[in-house]
């Protein structure tokens, strides 16, 4: 794992911003404001008074108040932490996977912005996604007030019986038995196990456009960083979100968003075993069967062709450009969730122990895909753009990730053409578009899908090369910031107060 920036690390970047004296006149929390709510769930000790501050400070002052624990001695990992679990204990996460709930479901995309940040800008991902937070909180107070009460521990089932307890109410979509199973689940089984359980529960179901596996890999890649200790209240928040359905109970009814999972459960098993290195195909070859491929039909010839022998991690790099090219064709929403998700879905894949499960994971992701295509009819019309078909400009001139930026606000298909342009004609030209992609995000980043989009392609394209990493780089920038683009006010706000 990467280490989490630190102490040191914010200093040397508030020093490179301008002095902070306004923040060292800032109260300290008191006895009384750090007490524990009985009617909440309850934090580790340590946490909890960091919790309350989050929850009780005006958004207007939230970021000034941080600032000054962390002059104190306040740690990044445990600002993180704060953030996180002031976001599950205070944001319902139903009864959409997402709008509001988008402030826990960035929290790992704005951990792995900052890990990629330069030093001077490491925190602004972190308070970029506090003050988010304090806009998602006012909604939920607005929408139901709800806040996460604590676990009814008489129901709490022993730890022997915890396991069973849990897949037995994922099964029946049993939110009340699935709440106090989680809770005994976190307290007894090893974080290899639970993931393995949410990742299955996570990708079972195609509702609210993959968010459910987007917070299953983001949960736990954000436990990863803030320690185990604080599982518990996140898997219950977890638990509820992938409980989430339409009204028919899915245990009792044949839904549409549940076939391809119950299908692609069936065929995982009867997938000949993985091939570590299988032979190559061309890449271009998968692409062109989720043209018109449905859901079913993808997952039938990428399981003919684990069959044959050829490779899931060119599979997975088809999926890719595949994903990429929706966001050509309809730069929006729903395309950039089929992008979102597939690195969720890839994350999954790459992380559990169970070979079954992989095979499923992939089997689910190639179904996901069609599943977007045809969401986007319902957003408009949907272009013809072609990711194999991307060329280079022709122009006599050189090209920097300068001109891809500036072009963006004008014609994100000129900006496309432009950064392959780059990519090609430039050993560094990856690195370069990168870097100034991530940095116009920081300054420039009003929305959580700006850094969840940003956090996943830029990690998907390490994962490709050659002509494939290029073509699915280029085709990403149809969702980042052009240079035009008006900072947010957040920066705004920070740029005033450092005056």
């Amino acid at each position: 794992m990467s280490t989490s920036p630190d102490r040191r690390a914010f200093l040397t970047s508030s020093a490179a911003l301008g002095a902070l004296p306004f923040l060292a006149e800032l109260p300290a929390v008191s006895a009384a404001e750090a007490k524990a709510d009985p009617n909440l769930v309850a934090l580790a000790p340590e946490i909890e008074p960091l919790v309350r501050l989050i929850e009780d400070a005006p958004r207007a002052k939230l970021l000034e108040e941080i600032g000054a624990r962390v002059k104190k001695g306040l740690s990044y990992r445990e600002a993180l932490a704060g953030l996180l679990l002031a976001g599950v204990r205070n944001v319902r996460p139903r009864p959409n996977v997402g709008f509001k709930f988008h402030a826990v479901l960035v929290v790992n995309a704005a951990h792995q912005a900052a890990l990629a940040a330069p030093d001077k800008e490491r925190w602004l991902p972190l308070f970029w996604a506090l003050d988010n937070f304090k806009d998602a909180q006012a909604k939920n107070t607005d929408e139901s007030g709800w806040r996460m009460k604590p676990v009814d521990e008489p129901k709490v089932p022993a730890g022997h019986k915890a396991r069973a307890a849990f897949t037995d109410a994922m099964d029946n979509w049993d939110v009340d038995a699935a709440d106090v199973a989680v809770a005994g689940l976190a307290r007894t089984v090893t974080a290899g196990e639970l993931f393995d359980l949410f990742a299955k529960y996570g990708s079972r179901d195609f509702r609210d456009i993959g968010h459910k596996i987007i917070y299953v890999a983001n949960a736990f890649r954000t436990l990863e960083v803030i320690g185990w200790n604080h599982a518990e209240p996140v898997l219950r928040s977890l638990a509820f979100a992938l409980l989430k359905h339409d009204g028919k109970n899915p245990a009792k009814d044949d839904l549409d968003p549940d076939k391809p999972g119950r299908k692609n459960a069936e065929r995982a098993r009867n997938l000949r075993p993985e091939v570590p290195h299988g032979k190559p195909f061309q890449l271009t070859g998968v692409v062109k069967v989720l043209r018109a491929a449905n859901a079913d039909e993808m997952a039938v010839e990428v399981t003919d062709r684990l069959n044959g022998g050829e490779s899931a991690r060119f599979i997975w790099n088809g999926l890719f450009l595949g994903g990429a090219e929706l966001l050509m064709r309809q730069p929006g929403i729903v395309s950039l969730h089929s992008l979102t998700a597939l690195n969720a879905l890839h994350y999954a894949a790459r992380t559990t122990g169970d070979a079954n499960l992989r095979l499923w994971l992939t089997l689910q992701a190639a179904s996901f895909v069609p599943l977007f295509r045809d969401a986007m009819k319902a957003r408009g019309k949907v272009g013809d753009a072609k990711i194999d078909e991307l060329q280079t400009r022709d122009e006599n001139a050189e090209f920097t990730a300068h001109n891809v930026f500036a072009e963006l606000g004008r014609n994100k298909a000129l900006a496309a053409s432009t950064a392959y342009s780059v990519l090609k004609g430039n050993a560094l030209g990856a690195k370069e578009l990168t870097d100034e992609a991530r940095r116009l995000i920081f300054l420039k980043g009003s929305d959580a899908h700006d850094y969840k989009f940003s956090s996943a392609v830029l990690e998907d394209a390490s994962f490709l090369s050659g002509d494939a990493r290029d073509r699915f780089l280029a085709a990403s920038v149809f969702w980042f910031k052009g240079s035009d683009a008006p900072d947010s006010k957040l920066v705004q706000r920070t740029r005033a107060a450092l005056q």
